[in-house]
């Protein structure tokens, strides 16, 4: 299964995450100064690219604290041949993410209940409402 870790990076469209903010307005009209002056294309673009030089900023600590949790960088797909090896070997996952988990469509609740020890997600968890609710006391 380690196979399907893959880095992701950053981009927009289908690959996001929709959040809210509040800012304040002195903060907001900032924001839209500088998008007027044509140093960003609009607000999205500035406050992406903000979030991305925090992150870079604070790499070298991110990388540590992915090393010492043991957590998967990226995305993580679970497919249900692979949980069903898992089930088959007798054996149960702990699945620690920072990115993206995502747990195949045909997986069945009783199949994520039989087969995950544990899952902790820093970032977004795709997973069907059924499975979700089957893993909902083992979330973390």
């Amino acid at each position: 299964m380690a196979g399907n870790v893959h880095e992701l990076r950053p981009k927009a469209g289908g690959d996001t995450e929709k959040i809210t903010i509040n800012l304040g307005y002195v903060d907001l009209g900032h924001i839209d100064l500088l998008v007027q002056d044509g140093f960003y294309s609009n607000r999205t673009d500035f406050i992406r690219t903000a979030i991305r030089n925090q992150i870079e900023r604070h790499a070298d600590a991110t990388r540590q604290s992915v090393a010492r949790k043991s957590l998967d960088l990226g995305l993580r797909h679970f497919s249900r041949a692979d949980l069903e090896a898992v089930r088959a070997a007798g054996q149960r996952i702990d699945i620690r993410v920072l990115g993206l988990a995502s747990i195949a469509a045909d997986v069945t609740p009783d199949l994520a209940q039989a087969t995950i020890a544990s899952i902790s997600v820093l970032g977004a968890l795709q997973a069907s409402a059924a499975v979700k609710a089957a893993l909902a006391d083992r979330t973390r």
